[in-house]
């Protein structure tokens, strides 16, 4: 024992201030190179170098599997992002399910004090209504006059005179519209405007339907008619479906989608798709889907992830994180997880909504695409669908954070979409009340935790090599300090075991 002793404390009594410099310095210079190689190796393929060989060569060997990835084949698809070309600017649009100014907004206001609304937001929806509800020949009839001037008006209270003076004159659909959605307090009076809109709405439509192509002027009339009547007809399908009239709803929706196929700037197949749900209609759901989710058409955060729910469904009941990292993912659990990955990479602010890890506010009346604004809009309403579905939640909870190792880094790439917009954030702070809300942004990759071991190694051993340098005496007696510490429990346990073997086995053990 004495021997291991003396034999360790000459060893370290030979060692020169030169060599800890050397020690030091050769350190630092080894974890600097792997620093760098691990930075790159992470911005060229968004993950560790270190870390993709310990999960991919030696956690089998220990008997893992890996199944956090689960779709390792797509990652290919990142290739061809350089072919595709970035979204230039970030488009708003209409909320295709925006809830009533009168009966819903101005309640919130009543109860909590709080504006829902800003008022970047409902300028644009000033400017919409004088898009769908006006038009050049308006100064020919009172009544329309009256209403082109109160859709412009700031003041809801000056709108909603305006319109009591239009309708006056004479029956105004445009009237009934704005009395409907500002100043109805309940759902069930706001029906009741709708429906005396409507009537006024269908005479007007049928007679600038026959005149539509008698000039530029007619047809302009035309075109404001029918899209007062498409209006009307779909807030009554919203009346009946937040009235409980839910089959009445999709009748209605159907009937209206029929009628006006080319109108689809209104995306009522996204109120079509939400009202199937709520009858739990998965094969209506599924159908709509089929038409909608092509290629050629936009994507939204309905599509997106309603279809990822219905392949949920299929497998979300069973579904189990453990022992799905035992056998493996089968063939309809990895469409299921495929298709959670697609809905996130699309839309990555929905999950902590869908998942309550971020509380909802109510949705603004437009939305930006891909935006916080409208992952509200979606889980606003489609919340109790995802809950309805046993498991899809837990499903989700266990997958959507996948989809970031499967985006090539940087994260403006892409991998299925078009790269994420970097104009959304900005956008969506102008559509949400920061007031009270606070603004959702892009998932930002974190930085392994090999890089940042790395970089802290390379600090401290270039700091050790820089003191050593400076005070080479002083750090001479520290490290022999150090070492003298580090090996106490060594030798604490030897001389344990030399006091209990006896004394004759102890020296042939310490000859061997």
């Amino acid at each position: 024992m004495f021997g291991t002793e003396s034999s360790l404390s000459m060893f370290l009594n030979t060692l020169t201030p030169k060599f800890y410099v050397a020690l030091t310095g050769t350190s630092s210079l080894i974890s600097g190179l792997i620093l760098i190689f691990e930075w790159w190796y992470f911005r060229k393929y968004g993950t560790s170098f270190i870390e993709q060989v310990s999960v991919s060569h030696l956690r089998p060997l220990l008997g893992g599997v890996d199944n956090s990835s689960p779709n390792n084949s797509n990652t290919s698809n990142g290739d061809t992002d350089s072919n595709r070309q970035s979204v230039s600017e970030c488009k708003v649009w209409r909320n295709p399910l925006n809830l009533f100014r009168g009966a819903e907004y101005n309640r919130y206001t009543w109860v909590t004090g709080r504006e829902p609304l800003t008022y970047y937001d409902m300028n644009l929806s000033a400017q919409d209504h004088q898009t769908f509800f006006t038009c050049d020949s308006d100064h020919l009839r009172p009544a329309d006059a009256i209403m082109q001037k109160a859709w412009r008006e700031r003041n809801p209270q000056a709108r909603i005179t305006a319109a009591h003076e239009a309708l006056d004159l004479e029956d105004c659909a445009t009237a009934y519209i704005l009395l409907a959605e500002e100043e109805a307090t309940t759902i069930v009076e706001a029906e009741k405007l709708f429906k005396q809109a409507l009537k006024v709405g269908e005479s007007g439509y049928r007679r600038s339907q026959q005149l539509q192509h008698h000039g530029a002027q007619y047809e302009a009339q035309h075109r404001r008619d029918t899209n007062v009547l498409v209006y009307i007809k779909r807030r009554l399908a919203m009346c009946s479906r937040k009235l409980g009239r839910t089959r009445e709803a999709v009748k209605m929706m159907r009937d209206l989608m029929k009628e006006f196929p080319l109108l689809s700037m209104f995306n009522i197949h996204e109120n079509l798709l939400e009202s199937l749900l709520e009858l739990q209609n998965y094969a209506d759901v599924q159908a709509v889907l089929a038409k909608y989710d092509d290629i050629s058409l936009p994507k939204s955060a309905t599509i997106c992830y309603t279809a990822a729910l219905l392949k949920a469904r299929a497998v979300s009941d069973k579904f189990s994180p453990e022992a799905a990292s035992r056998r493996g993912l089968s063939t309809a659990e990895m469409n299921a997880v495929e298709a959670i990955h697609r809905a996130v990479e699309f839309n990555p602010h929905v999950p902590k909504y869908l998942l309550e890890m971020k509380s909802l506010i109510l949705p603004p009346e437009h939305i930006l695409k891909r935006g916080d604004s409208e992952a509200i809009a979606y889980a606003f309403f489609h919340l109790q669908h995802w809950k309805r579905v046993e498991g899809a939640l837990n499903l989700l909870h266990c997958t959507w954070e996948g989809t970031f190792r499967m985006i090539p880094y940087p994260l403006e790439k892409g991998h299925l979409f078009y790269p994420y917009p970097v104009c959304t954030e900005t956008a969506d702070r102008e559509l949400l009340p920061t007031v009270f809300h606070e603004v959702s942004v892009y998932p930002k990759k974190e930085l392994p935790f090999f890089i940042l071991f790395t970089a802290g190694l390379c600090s401290f051993t270039a700091m050790l090599a820089l003191l050593t340098h400076q005070f080479p005496e002083l750090m001479g007696v520290f490290a022999k300090a150090f070492l003298s510490t580090l090996f106490a429990p060594l030798n604490f346990i030897m001389e344990k075991v030399e006091s209990i073997l006896p004394s004759s086995l102890w020296h042939q053990l310490t000859r061997i």
